[in-house]
């Protein structure tokens, strides 16, 4: 088949053509390789797109320099990778390669001018297509057939491609979410493949797990299939708790989903206490927002809720972000409230901006307060009047209440 759509046409910047003429010149192959056929094949414009050549990394290095065109960012040359900035744009082109030696993490690999041997080696079939600069689809592994009936399945034997690296579990996941219709569609085969070499995932570094997991946690059928990784007994190599509470993230999901949780929201539910996200933060090295947010919900879940007597009074929130002076406070108590599924607080809590404090010491030193433990004693009290004031009282009226 050839593609023709508007998606497809929008990718031929200057850029883009300059390369295609060097390439073609120089009679080397150039062609768009993986996600990006997927996402073209499936009417999206791909927000990155890689290419593959016949042309190894010298001889594209040769002709990008006889050409004048710039290359930047020379880390991904041992693998094939060279990147050419050419109209402002940057394009990573990468040689067809051959696996030569994998150890479940990183592999050793050859040159070749095999088009199928390289997408042999890809993960899965959706991703293991190439598209002609003419439109022209390769594909090797029925991935467009997989993709038109929403499949998910790997290159050939899904034992062999998971062993050559462990993190194509993860994937694995991640795309069935992207594009499975239906929660519970998987190939046995392919579960019981997973089941039996997920130790592998124990060896893969916690950034590189991260990365996928928190992808897939905010994708659809994100709680069948965290549920999943529980019942094909991996949650243990990845960092979460493996006693994790799965029906109340099936519960939180089901809060959450349509209201776009962070992916630690998600998880936080998963965990029965703080050491729970002490030691996925040693496995997995989230970031001190993500890991603050995780250890926000756990402790406030259940304390800090909406009041039984006025069930549509925003206060307890909004006092706690008042009290908290913390810059995030109010983005927590949101993913809080998604938590919780209090859509109707959440779309309040949004709309709402904190109050300034109208009071400063300043206006006590002026009022011959000198102490610094007096002036913070006042401003505590003060404070609270203006909370009991639900934050109308201005700087005169909270002054006047000042005992001198």
């Amino acid at each position: 088949m050839r593609l023709k759509t508007s998606e497809f046409k929008s990718l031929f910047t200057d850029g883009l053509n300059g390369i295609a003429e060097l390439f073609e010149k120089h009679q080397y192959e150039l062609r768009i390789a993986g996600g990006a056929v997927r996402d073209l094949l499936s009417g999206k414009r791909p927000e990155d797109v890689d290419f593959a050549t016949t042309a190894t990394p010298e001889e594209m290095k040769r002709m990008f320099q006889d050409a004048g065109i710039r290359l930047i960012n020379n880390k991904g040359e041992k693998h094939g990778t060279i990147t050419a900035r050419l109209h402002d744009e940057n394009f990573e082109v990468t040689t067809l390669r051959v696996d030569v030696e994998t150890d479940g993490r990183h592999a050793e690999v050859e040159f070749t001018t095999d088009w199928q041997k390289d997408a042999e080696r890809r993960d899965l079939t959706i991703n293991s297509m190439f598209l002609g600069l003419d439109g022209t689809l390769y594909d090797y592994f029925k991935g467009y057939e997989d993709l038109q009936n929403h499949k998910v399945r790997f290159v050939g034997n899904a034992e062999q491609r998971i062993q050559e690296d462990y993190l194509r579990i993860l994937r694995y996941f991640r795309f069935y979410g992207r594009v499975a219709l239906r929660a519970d569609e998987h190939e046995p085969e392919t579960l019981t493949a997973i089941r039996e070499n997920g130790r592998g995932l124990a060896a893969i570094s916690g950034e590189r797990i991260w990365v996928e997991l928190k992808k897939m946690v905010v994708g659809n059928h994100a709680a069948h299939l965290l549920e999943l990784l529980y019942n094909l007994d991996l949650a243990q190599y990845i960092g979460l708790p493996p006693d994790g509470d799965v029906v109340e993230m099936k519960r939180v999901w089901r809060n959450a989903s349509a209201h776009s949780p962070k992916p630690m929201t998600v998880l936080a539910a998963l965990f029965h206490g703080p050491d729970n996200v002490d030691k996925m933060d040693l496995r997995l090295k989230v970031s001190r927002e993500e890991k603050t947010l995780a250890l926000f919900l756990v402790k406030h879940r259940r304390t800090l809720r909406k009041s039984d007597e006025e069930p549509d009074d925003l206060r307890p929130f909004t006092d706690f972000i008042i009290d908290s002076r913390e810059p995030d406070s109010q983005s927590k108590v949101c993913e809080l409230l998604k938590y919780q599924g209090e859509e109707k607080l959440l779309s309040e809590l949004q709309r709402w901006s904190v109050p300034r404090f109208p009071v400063s010491g300043h206006d006590l030193r002026k009022m011959g307060i000198t102490s610094g433990k007096e002036i913070g004693i006042s401003l505590q009290e003060l404070r609270d009047i203006w909370k009991k004031s639900r934050y109308q009282m201005d700087k005169d009226e909270l002054l006047s209440h000042v005992k001198l």
